[in-house]
């Protein structure tokens, strides 16, 4: 035993001696040459002894590093099979030379473990911006990566592995900063565990703040006085080898879907409020769990120094919304519309508007079947009613050219909200991403939803306006706001519908009708409870803090509801009945111009609106209402505007149900 203390100790004058001054070297000293082959115990001989250091100075009174290897922790960790040359690949003969890098390359021999594809192929195609967002990488990575290649390639990405500030020589954290040099555990089993726990100590040797912070947080306390293995670690939320800064976007989106892997009823409510719908798009400027509840000191809602406690709750707020108000404290941010108790306003607000969706599709999309089979028992050819204008057929004026530019304008306003609208409504869908890319980003869609709102808005409240100032001026007389040339509904709209219900059983004629039916005043009128529910709920929504001052939060999340509902109503309606009635029934398949032109066939206008024609050949009036066919220029041009609308319409009612379909499934 005193021969071989004697040899260990010649053996550490002899390295202490090669470190310091490769000049002192005594011609005697002759070094061994290192080899795959060289066995362990030539490195044990010195490194296994306790107290083996080196100066890190000039001189040997200077600090030292340490250089013991404690062996059985060695022999019981996961590279017990490795020699030590295998890892310190750099050194080549013993003693070591002078300035002998003793580097150790995890990197390097983790790729081994996966020969195909190597680490620089795993980087380019494990997007870590992709990869933390949850969206799928582009492009895909490969079948086959082995797991330690990819959490190589995964630490490559990482802020760990970018050159330190303090020094460019090292990085951030190498591997052994974390997972130690010589005594890494398994990953499973109760060693796995313990270095678990353990972590949150080695992430705070550097991140001491933090740890403080952690440590007085409900998650920190319950792994510090027990040890708790269900409460999450800094590996947990900020993950093992894909870390990136957290003040970038990525970071901060995966540490929200992080947090919702354990908290999955807060995650799934979070994400039906504006917040977590632009997050689940994969942007970060809205408020997300740590904005909220802080990123470690996290505490229950019900203690006093919680973020989110009621005393504390507009202060959080006031840190996006500058001009906050008491109302933003009542705001449920993990509503539901399925508890009652405690969210009793959004189920009822859900529950109503479920009702009328369902009562309104139910019974319009039975009459368009029901209209469908009948037309086509009448029209059992597929007839495209494609046919030029003839230059000596009369044709009636229907729409003036105001009436028509409102109309696309109103078409334009609609299609723009839909698309704006849903696209954040049905975020998780797997076309909104990509859909949003195209539209700028949420705030670009935002402003651009608004833009087209006022625009709609404009129509709304000129039309009526317009409406007004005629009356005033032309000072139209009580019969004539209730006549056939009025969109008031009457009960002559009853009885037509009750003789179109009795022609769709083959029960009696189709009824005759004047200048409006009936589907064409519930056309015009549905936009005015659309205007007052929509736009009233978007109009809070648009301004919050203004709202706030006098309404309380809790009518935000109802707001939220009905506007997304409703728009959903909307949108079904008109690209399902609206197109339906308008262009798709076998009498005008597949598309019907006469909004673009502004007239059609006299013909046609006998067959459609046979009351309306007697009425003006008996009035007189029928020479003052004919006009010369559109030209051929303006049907074309008619006819490709209106199927692109009609086009742009059906792809965003997929887009729609799609979204819908998903949402409802997940």
């Amino acid at each position: 035993m005193a021969r071989l203390s004697l040899v260990a100790a010649a053996a550490a004058l002899l390295l202490l001696a090669a470190t310091a001054d490769a000049a002192t070297r005594r011609p005697s000293d002759k070094p061994v040459a290192v080899s795959a082959a060289t066995s362990d115990a030539a490195c044990i001989e010195c490194h296994g002894e306790k107290g083996f250091a080196v100066p890190t100075g000039e001189t040997g009174e200077s600090r030292r590093r340490q250089l013991f290897v404690e062996v059985e922790g060695l022999r019981a960790s996961v590279h017990t099979k490795e020699k030590c040359v295998a890892c310190h690949a750099d050194i080549r003969q013993i003693p070591h030379r002078e300035n002998t890098r003793h580097a150790v390359d995890c990197v390097q021999c983790h790729e081994k473990q996966s020969p195909k594809p190597k680490v620089d192929e795993v980087k380019a195609q494990i997007t870590i911006t992709q990869t933390m967002v949850g969206l799928p990488s582009a492009p895909p990575p490969p079948p086959v990566v082995g797991k330690f290649a990819a959490q190589a390639g995964h630490y490559l990405d990482s802020i760990h592995a970018r050159a330190s500030q303090r020094d460019p020589q090292r990085p951030n954290a190498s591997c052994g900063d974390c997972h130690g040099t010589h005594e890494i555990r398994p990953l499973q089993g109760r060693a796995a565990q313990r270095f678990r726990l353990k972590s949150v100590e080695t992430c705070g040797g550097c991140h001491e703040e933090a740890l403080k912070q952690y440590n007085n947080s409900v998650h920190g306390a319950a792994v510090k006085r027990r040890g708790d293995p269900d409460m999450p670690v800094c590996s947990d939320c900020h993950s093992a080898h894909r870390i990136s800064s957290v003040k970038q976007d990525p970071a901060k989106l995966a540490i929200t879907e992080n947090c919702g892997s354990c908290h999955e009823k807060e995650l799934k409510s979070y994400r039906t409020t504006y917040h977590g719908q632009v997050t689940r798009l994969g942007y970060a400027h809205t408020a997300k769990c740590n904005d909220c509840h802080t990123g470690h000191q996290v505490l229950p809602s019900k203690d006093p120094g919680a973020t989110t406690h009621t005393d504390n709750r507009l202060a959080t707020c006031k840190g996006c919304h500058k001009q906050a108000s008491a109302g933003f404290v009542s705001f449920e941010p993990h509503g539901n519309t399925h508890d009652y108790k405690r969210f009793p306003a959004m189920w009822i607000a859900s529950k109503f508007m479920l009702a009328l969706l369902g009562a309104v599709f139910l019974f319009f999309w039975v009459h368009s079947l029901l209209w469908f089979r009948r037309e086509l028992k009448e029209h059992p050819g597929a007839v495209l009613h494609l046919a030029a204008p003839r230059a000596d057929e009369p044709y009636v004026q229907r729409f003036s050219a105001g009436v028509r530019l409102a109309h696309l304008l109103l078409a334009f306003a609609v299609m723009t909200l839909a698309l704006t609208g849903t696209t954040v409504l049905y975020a998780e869908s797997f076309w909104a991403p990509a859909v949003m890319q195209l539209l700028g980003g949420p705030k670009a869609a935002a402003i651009i939803h608004r833009i087209a709102a006022a625009l709609f808005a404009t129509l709304f409240f000129g039309h009526l306006l317009a409406i007004m100032v005629r009356a005033l001026r032309h000072r139209t007389p009580l019969r004539r706001w209730f006549g056939p040339d009025s969109l008031l509904p009457n009960l002559q709209d009853i009885r037509d519908f009750a003789a179109m219900l009795r022609w769709f059983f083959g029960k009696g004629a189709r009824p005759a009708f004047d200048h409006w039916t009936y589907w064409e005043k519930f056309d015009y009128w549905a936009p005015f409870w659309g205007m007052f529910v929509i736009g009233l709920s978007g109009l809070m929504l648009w301004f919050p803090v203004f709202f706030g001052q006098f309404l309380p939060g809790w009518v935000f999340n109802v707001a939220t509801i009905v506007h997304g509902e409703e728009a959903f109503l909307a949108i079904v309606f008109l690209f399902t009945v609206h197109f339906f009635n308008s262009h798709f029934r076998p009498e005008k398949f597949p598309l019907d111009i006469v909004m673009f032109t502004g007239s059609m066939p006299l013909q046609e206008f006998q067959h459609e609106r046979p009351l309306e024609y007697e009425r003006l050949v008996r009035e007189g009036r029928l020479d003052r209402s004919l006009v010369p066919p559109p030209s051929a220029r303006m049907v074309r041009a008619s006819r490709m505007l209106g199927f692109t609308l009609i086009v742009i319409g059906l792809v965003e009612l997929a887009l729609v149900l799609l979204g819908f379909l998903q949402n409802l499934l997940s």
